[in-house]
């Protein structure tokens, strides 16, 4: 990602130059019009963060220096209410104490969500402080990061479970239909860069075995709920001692251990997976039970995660984590099939 931003106006908000093409240009659009309903200065300045579902900003305020996060959803992937549920959710997790997450910078009017007519298409607007810490870095990750990470999934599922939701309340779901079934929300892994005849024969025969396993484990309230649905490390902003649970734009409602195979996002193929899987399991129970029969659904879930991210790549070529990986994923994707198909969904390794 480019680092490096030019402006035609001096004096009004900074554009990026990332060569991502015009998704990024109408972003930034939208973006230096919402600003005006913020209590910023004139000359508060935009730099791109991560372009993905949606485009993230950091803003300055050039008057004070201070410093926040602007995002900027995606056309069409979230409907109002279900952002303004997303923020219900975060409200009420702060409210709880349990988990610490990011806090909602309302527009001088108090509106959470700013709303931006383009063209006759509504876009969407949510800001955010600026949260202090650094995610853990994927190249050195410990098991001990993994105890962590299982420690606050369990937080945030004890909340899950007990909070009683708003009237209105709505987002979307991860179910088989939704996520692998006739409308995959991220698009069909058969479309994947690399799935050709060959993938798509190993791959099918993994999928319909995690077909089975996910029908035989039901959906049932519990084992199925709403979840973050993107709770991995780098989601995570350590601060010394202060964790702050960031990126709940995909939380909706799914099974609760999917929360685990979204842990080992982009390295589900990993050889030290099995041993952060368990450090994981360790974290979670520390805090909340983790019975037998869902402990051993963790691995149809990572393979889940796995195909979901196949099919995302695919239809998300803009994407930092696509540009990077997409040429080999497909084939460590099989590579994963095979072994969850050798040991029947029960393991991976």
């Amino acid at each position: 990602m480019s680092d490096s931003f030019v402006s035609d106006d001096p004096s009004g908000p900074v554009v990026s130059d990332d060569p991502s093409g015009p998704v990024v240009s109408d972003d930034i659009e939208i973006a230096e019009r919402a600003l005006a309903d913020y209590d910023l200065s004139p000359d508060s300045s935009l730099r791109l963060l991560n372009l993905s579902e949606n485009a993230t900003y950091a803003v300055q305020d050039g008057e004070t220096g201070a410093r926040s996060i602007l995002r900027v959803h995606r056309k069409g992937y979230h409907r109002p209410h279900e952002i303004e549920s997303e923020l219900d959710w975060l409200e009420a997790l702060r409210g709880s104490g349990d988990v610490t997450v990011p806090t909602v910078v309302p527009a001088r009017d108090g509106r959470r969500v700013v709303t931006i007519d383009q063209e006759g298409t509504a876009r969407h607007v949510v800001h955010f402080e600026m949260v202090p810490g650094t995610e853990p870095d994927e190249k050195t990750l410990t098991v001990e990061d993994f105890r962590t990470l299982g420690r606050i999934t369990a937080a945030l599922h004890d909340h899950s479970t007990t909070w009683i939701r708003p009237p209105g309340f709505g987002r979307f779901s991860w179910d088989w239909e939704h996520s692998l079934g006739d409308r995959p929300r991220w698009g069909r892994w058969q479309d994947a860069v690399g799935v050709g005849a060959a993938e798509s024969e190993v791959l099918g025969r993994a999928v319909r075995l995690l077909q089975r396993r996910l029908d035989d484990y039901g959906t049932g309230p519990e084992v199925f709920g709403l979840v973050h649905a993107d709770l991995r490390l780098a989601n995570l902003l350590v601060d010394g001692e202060n964790i702050t649970v960031i990126d709940f734009d995909d939380c909706g409602f799914g099974w609760y251990f999917y929360d685990f195979g979204t842990a080992v996002s982009f390295f589900e193929d990993d050889p030290s997976v099995p041993e952060w899987q368990d450090a994981w399991a360790t974290g979670y129970r520390s805090r909340r039970p983790l019975p037998d029969a869902d402990a051993a659904m963790l691995p149809s879930f990572v393979l889940l995660r796995r195909m979901l991210l196949l099919a995302w790549m695919g239809s998300h070529s803009h994407s930092r984590e696509s540009q990077a990986m997409s040429i080999t994923y497909a084939k460590g994707s099989c590579e994963l099939a095979e072994r969850y198909l050798t040991f029947d969904g029960r393991r991976l390794a």
